[in-house]
């Protein structure tokens, strides 16, 4: 039986709480013995209580709080509904892996007095912006979960471009929150207040709600990731420590996806037909530019980096396409669309988190991030590389697993485009389906590369031929995550079922229940349309393959044969021969990396008879750097240089300033009026 409303937002801010102690404790015991198994153990039990609570709330009615913090005529507002309760279970989820995974990966920090007290912050941020229902708390929350993470991303100060990593980051930060700022003044203004329930009385209407969606999608995509407002992501996840990368780029991101959809979906009101065109197109471009830049890079964390990307893209694009739907007066197929995005939230928190685990025991057993310098650790790491495997199969998007669950609904609903009346969207959602399968290809190779390159063949380096397998809790982490991943994907009419509360409180209509239909099938539209059951696939793969190995092992001859591998024709067994990361994509950073990253090559091959070594250089540029950040850059730069002049003004010179910018404020007060 759920529990009261009241009380269950209550348990989420006892969480919040604990988390805040943990804190403390973290700051005070980080140094001593205690401190990994105080903070990393605490926030491990606070996190599960609180995903179980969550989990409890989804279909429960909403409660508020209204506390006596914050603006004084107003307080802090605090309100737990369905949609608040799915992603404090993402939140909390995400944070008790994570947490489950520090009480091991945490023994090899140098410094553990720069992490330890802001992991639970960290923790206690992002379970407070769900749970926030005005605009000062939301930003306040939102603003701690900005601070406490950069601190984590610069907690390695001394390593190479941490620093460069966490000012950037904290710069977006800024940028975003500055957006959402500017969004929710316009969001209080209809109304006349800042808190949730007053914005959603009044919604702005005409050009002030486009600009809402607007400042939405900067302030949340600069979060979560999206194309050109992505330069943060890639320099700030690999600098912070592998379990917090995990929670940037699983539950953070998500925390941000929960920002876009509280004001687009629940306070701009109702959309207009054109509002999931730039949503979708967005995600769109963010979808395949991610995972071609994550094709580019041979840092294994960069690669997953770059991942999130995409799949932030894909979430997004059910975003959009549930704005086109709603708009147009298809509820179920927005129900169809916006469910998607929620399961796609859901599950990559859990494949992300899990591929951020497996790079990070990597990293402990061999002290590298680089491919090349790795190889052959499957049989030097054999748990990690098994449940690496079902994270890179998940996130490839291969049936049974639970990425192909949600692709595959996300997919369903662009089918269903045609039925829109405006020409925008018939033309532009069919091109976003393309870019999404082509996103989809690219994964696949992706992960095939990463995987293979780091756990095939043979060792590349000392490092990796002397590498072991890593602590029974950054195993149980990563074990418990694959079983998500697995189950999801086997049952995720369950998941799509819990998901329908939040799903109809926004969107006005649920999709029809997934567990009343035969054999755990899921029928998102109609049966005559498309179906697809994971447990069935499940098992014809399993009984394929067991079949096999039984004709294989019992029919076939019994003589053993033992050669060398097949060499090419090039008889020197080096590892160094075998196929690098940089060899692996060269046909396809050929193809698209050339216009769209100005990808370059140039070999230096040295004539007969010379000891020089030849040499290759790959060279690439994100467009976001070269033609967005860096000209704003400068022109900040110039604009500082000629404001510095201010300093060296007269009394006089002051006062005729002070006196210009008084009239001119009130000429632009008069004219407002």
């Amino acid at each position: 039986m759920a529990l009261a409303p009241t009380i269950q937002l209550l348990a989420a801010l006892s969480a919040v709480a604990a988390l805040l102690v943990l804190a403390v404790a973290g700051a005070v015991l980080a140094r001593g013995p205690l401190g990994r198994p105080v903070v990393y153990g605490g926030a491990l039990a606070v996190t599960l209580l609180a995903a179980v609570s969550a989990l409890t709330a989804i279909p429960a009615p909403t409660g508020g709080l209204v506390l006596p913090l914050g603006i004084p005529w107003i307080g802090a507002n605090l309100r737990l509904d369905a949609l608040s309760a799915v992603f404090l279970v993402v939140v909390n989820l995400g944070g008790a892996a994570a947490s489950l995974y520090g009480l091991g990966y945490g023994r090899h920090d140098h410094a553990p007095e720069r992490v330890l007290p802001f992991f639970p912050a960290f923790l206690a941020g992002m379970n407070l912006v769900p749970l926030a229902a005005d605009a000062y708390t939301f930003l306040l929350a939102w603003e701690f979960m900005s601070l406490a993470s950069w601190a984590l991303v610069i907690s390695h100060d001394k390593e190479a471009g941490n620093v460069q990593a966490g000012l950037v980051y904290i710069l977006m930060a800024s940028f975003g929150t500055l957006a959402l700022m500017l969004a929710f003044g316009l969001l209080a203004a209809g109304g006349g207040g800042f808190t949730f329930e007053a914005m959603r009385a009044a919604p702005p209407t005409g050009w002030a709600g486009a600009i809402v969606l607007v400042l939405a999608l900067l302030g949340a995509g600069s979060k979560a990731g999206l194309v050109p407002l992505h330069v943060w992501l890639p320099l700030a996840h690999p600098a912070a420590p592998s379990h917090v990368s995990a929670l940037m780029s699983g539950v953070m991101t998500k925390v941000a996806v929960y920002g876009f959809i509280r004001i687009v979906f629940d306070l701009a009101g109702p959309p207009d037909w054109w509002w999931g065109i730039p949503v979708i197109v967005a995600g769109a471009i963010a979808g395949v530019v991610g995972v071609l830049q994550a094709l580019l890079q041979s840092d294994t964390k960069r690669v997953l980096a770059f991942s999130t990307i995409e799949n932030i893209g894909l979430i997004f694009v059910g975003l959009g396409l549930a704005l086109a739907f709603k708009a147009s007066g298809f509820g179920g197929a927005a129900a169809l669309a916006f469910t998607a995005a929620l399961f796609h939230v859901f599950n990559h928190a859990a494949m992300k988190s899990l591929l951020f685990f497996g790079a990070g025991a990597v990293l402990t057993a061999t002290g590298s991030r680089v491919m090349d310098r790795l190889g052959g650790l499957i049989h030097r790491m054999p748990v990690t590389s098994v449940v690496m495997l079902i994270g890179a199969a998940a996130i490839s998007a291969l049936p049974p697993l639970n990425g192909f669950a949600s692709e595959w609904l996300v997919f369903q609903a662009i089918l269903l485009s045609p039925e829109l009346p405006a020409w925008g969207l018939k033309l532009s959602v069919p091109a976003a389906g393309a870019l999404l399968a082509l996103a989809a290809a690219l994964a696949a190779a992706c992960f095939v590369r990463l995987y293979g390159i780091v756990f095939l063949g043979r060792p590349r380096s000392e490092q990796a031929a002397n590498a072991h397998e890593v602590d029974a809790f950054s195993r149980a982490a990563m074990i418990a995550l694959a079983a998500i991943c697995v189950a999801a994907g086997l049952f995720p009419g369950l998941v799509i079922d819990a998901l329908q509360p939040a799903v109809t409180a926004l969107i006005g209509v649920k999709m029809p229940a997934q567990s009343e239909v035969a054999w755990l099938s899921i029928v998102p539209v109609a049966e005559s349309r498309s179906s697809y059951n994971g447990l069935l696939v499940f098992l014809f793969i399993a009984s394929s393959a067991l079949l096999t190995a039984f004709i294989i092992h019992r029919l076939a001859t019994g003589a053993v044969r033992r050669a060398p591998p097949w060499d090419c024709g090039f008889p020197n067994a080096d590892p160094v021969t075998q196929y690098s990361a940089g060899s692996f994509a060269q046909p396809i950073r050929r193809v698209f990396a050339r216009t769209l990253f100005a990808a370059r090559e140039r070999v230096e091959m040295p004539p007969p008879g010379s000891l020089a070594p030849a040499r290759i250089e790959i060279t690439a540029r994100d467009p976001a750097w070269a033609f967005l950040f860096l000209p704003l850059a400068g022109l900040v730069e110039r604009i500082a240089t000629r404001a510095n002049r201010l300093q060296y003004l007269t009394i006089r010179q002051y006062l005729a300033l002070v006196f210009g910018a008084l009239v001119l404020l009130l000429l632009v007060l008069a004219l407002w009026t």
